[in-house]
C-alpha cells in the first residue's frame, strides 16, 4: 500500500542524492567566488562602504546566490542535439513497379481474384510511384520469407545506413555510448542491437536497447528515450538511434483483405540518427518531444494489431476506424504541444474561444491555432495518402507544407518509423531549411499513439542525403487526386 507521503519522500531523496553527488561543486564554486571577490585588487575600497555589515552577512550575500545558481545549473536538463542522420537508399534492383506488385499478388493468390483486384485498387489510389522498393527475396516467385532472408534484409538495410551516417559524421564507433534500435515485427535472438554491436565492435559498456511493437511512431519514441538517457550521461555522450521495419518478416500470406493493407503500403527503408549533448558538429537542436497515448481505449488498442487469421497466417490487421482514432490522438497531442510552441497571440485567441464556447454552451466553433506561426517545416508520417490529407486539413496546411510527406510516399512508400527522416532529408535536399528554421515531426503508431518532435536548425545541410541525391531534381511530381485509401 502506498501512503500519501511516499511520492514526496522519493522526490526529497532524489534531490538529496543529486546535491550529495555534486557536493564538491556546490561548496567549492561559491567559496572560490567569495575568495576571489575578497582578494580582488581594489576590494578594500569596496569593502569600506559596507563597514556596518558583518563579515558573516557579507559572506552569505556572496555565497548563497552563487550556490543557488550552481544548483540551478546542475538541475537544468542538458540540451540535446542532432549531430546528423542518414536514410537507406535501396539498390535499383530492389525496385517494385506497381504493375509488378499487382502481378505478384495475382500469381500468389491465383485462386482468389478478389485479392489481386483489391491490391490493384488500393495501389491505384495510394500515391505511390514506380520506384518504391521491396527486398530481393520478395522478387522471387514464390517469395522467400525465411528467417535467414529476413536477417539478410536487416543487415543490408541497417549496416548500409549506419555506414553512411559514420561517413557523414566522421565519428568513431567507439565514441557511441548508447544504441537504440526499433523494429516492430522482427525481433530475433540475438537482437538487432547485438547484431550492430558485433558488426561495428562497439564498446563493451555500451547501453544497447531494442524497441518492438511500437509501430510507426517508434522512431520518435526512440529519440525521446535516447534524450532521457543522454541527460544522465557525462557531457558530450553520443546516442545512435536506428529505425527500420523489415518487409520480409512481416509479410502476410493469407486471404483476409484488411490484413493485406500492410503488405500493400509498407516498403523497405531505414534511418540512422546520431544524438549528443555536445553542440560541436551538431546540425539541429531538439526543442521538444511530446507523446500521447490512447491505449487505454479498447478501440484504439485494437486499431493496429498483429494477429493470426482463421487459417493461422500472421499479419497486421488495420481497423476501419483507424483514421478517426488517429484524429483523436493527434488532437490530444497538439493540445499538449500547443502551449509549448505557439506564440502568445494564438494562445490568447484559443483561450478566449474556449471561454466563449463554454459560456454559450458549445454553440460557437472552437478556434484552431495556426501552427504555421510556430513552425517553418512539417514532416507528417507518410503512412498513407489519407493520413497526410487528414493532417493537412486539420492544421490548415498548404500543399507546400505537406510536399515532403507526399513526395516521400511517392518515392519510397510507407517505410514505417523512418519516413519522417526521409521527409526531413527531402526538405534539406530542396534547400528549404535555413538556420533557425523550426521543424515539426508528427508520428503515429500502434497502441494508438501520436508523438511530436520539434527541431531547430543550427547548421543547414551541405550535401544532399544519399537517399535523394540521384532523384531530387525530378521532384516534386504531380500526383493525380483520387479517392483516398
Amino acid at each position: 500500500m502506498t501512503t500519501s507521503w511516499e511520492p514526496n519522500a522519493r522526490q526529497l531523496r532524489s534531490f538529496y542524492q543529486l546535491i550529495a553527488n555534486h557536493f564538491l561543486i556546490v561548496i567549492t564554486l561559491p567559496l572560490v567566488t567569495t575568495i576571489i571577490i575578497a582578494i580582488w585588487p581594489g576590494a578594500d575600497k569596496i569593502l569600506v562602504l559596507p563597514l556596518a555589515i558583518r563579515p558573516v552577512h557579507l559572506f552569505l550575500a556572496t555565497f548563497v546566490p552563487t550556490a543557488t545558481i550552481t544548483v540551478y545549473l546542475i538541475l537544468r536538463p542538458r540540451d540535446v542535439y542532432l549531430v546528423n542522420y542518414a536514410c537507406f537508399r535501396p539498390d535499383s534492383n530492389w525496385r517494385m513497379p506497381l504493375a509488378s506488385y499487382i502481378e505478384h499478388a495475382r500469381l500468389m493468390h491465383f485462386n482468389d481474384k478478389h485479392i489481386s483486384q483489391f491490391v490493384a485498387r488500393v495501389l491505384e489510389r495510394s500515391g505511390f510511384g514506380n520506384e518504391t522498393s521491396v527486398p530481393p527475396s520478395f522478387h522471387y516467385m514464390l517469395p522467400l520469407f525465411g528467417l535467414d532472408k529476413t536477417r539478410l534484409e536487416a543487415e543490408q538495410v541497417i549496416f548500409r545506413t549506419i555506414d553512411d551516417l559514420l561517413s557523414k559524421t566522421c565519428i568513431s564507433p567507439h565514441a557511441i555510448d548508447m544504441l537504440i534500435v526499433n523494429c516492430s515485427i522482427f525481433n530475433p535472438t540475438p537482437s538487432l542491437a547485438d547484431m550492430i554491436v558485433r558488426r561495428y565492435r562497439l564498446r563493451g559498456d555500451i547501453h544497447s536497447i531494442q524497441l518492438s511493437g511500437m509501430g510507426c511512431s517508434a522512431g520518435l519514441i526512440a529519440v525521446g528515450l535516447a534524450t532521457s538517457l543522454l541527460q544522465t550521461a557525462p557531457f558530450g555522450a553520443h546516442a545512435l538511434v536506428v529505425s527500420t521495419e523489415l518487409f520480409t518478416g512481416g509479410y502476410y500470406k493469407g486471404s483476409k483483405l484488411a490484413m493485406h493493407m500492410t503488405n500493400i503500403l509498407f516498403r523497405t527503408g531505414g534511418a540512422a540518427v546520431l544524438l549528443s549533448t555536445s553542440k560541436a558538429k551538431a546540425r539541429f537542436q531538439l526543442m521538444h518531444v511530446v507523446r500521447t497515448s490512447t491505449s487505454a481505449q479498447d478501440n484504439a488498442y485494437k486499431s493496429v494489431i498483429y494477429e493470426e487469421d482463421e487459417e493461422g497466417n500472421r499479419g497486421v490487421n488495420l481497423s476501419k476506424d483507424i483514421m478517426a482514432i488517429a484524429g483523436k490522438a493527434l488532437k490530444a497531442n497538439i493540445t499538449t504541444i500547443g502551449p509549448l510552441v505557439l506564440p502568445a497571440s494564438e494562445k490568447l485567441s484559443y483561450f478566449l474561444s474556449l471561454i466563449a464556447r463554454k459560456m454559450l454552451s458549445g454553440r460557437t466553433t472552437l478556434y484552431i491555432p495556426d501552427f504555421r506561426l510556430a513552425f517553418d517545416h512539417f514532416c507528417i508520417h507518410a503512412g498513407g495518402r489519407a493520413v497526410i490529407d487528414a493532417v493537412q486539413s486539420s492544421l490548415n496546411l498548404s500543399d507546400e507544407h505537406v510536399e515532403p510527406s507526399r513526395m516521400t510516399l511517392h518515392r519510397f512508400g510507407n517505410t514505417s518509423s523512418s519516413t519522417l527522416w526521409y521527409e526531413l532529408a527531402y526538405s534539406e535536399a530542396k534547400g528549404r531549411i535555413k538556420k533557425g528554421g523550426r521543424v515539426w515531426m508528427i508520428g503515429f503508431g500502434s497502441g494508438y499513439k501520436c508523438i511530436s518532435a520539434v527541431w531547430k536548425c543550427i547548421k543547414p545541410v551541405q550535401d544532399v542525403d544519399r537517399a535523394w541525391e540521384n532523384c531530387i531534381n525530378r521532384y516534386p511530381v504531380h500526383i493525380p487526386k483520387g479517392k483516398k485509401v
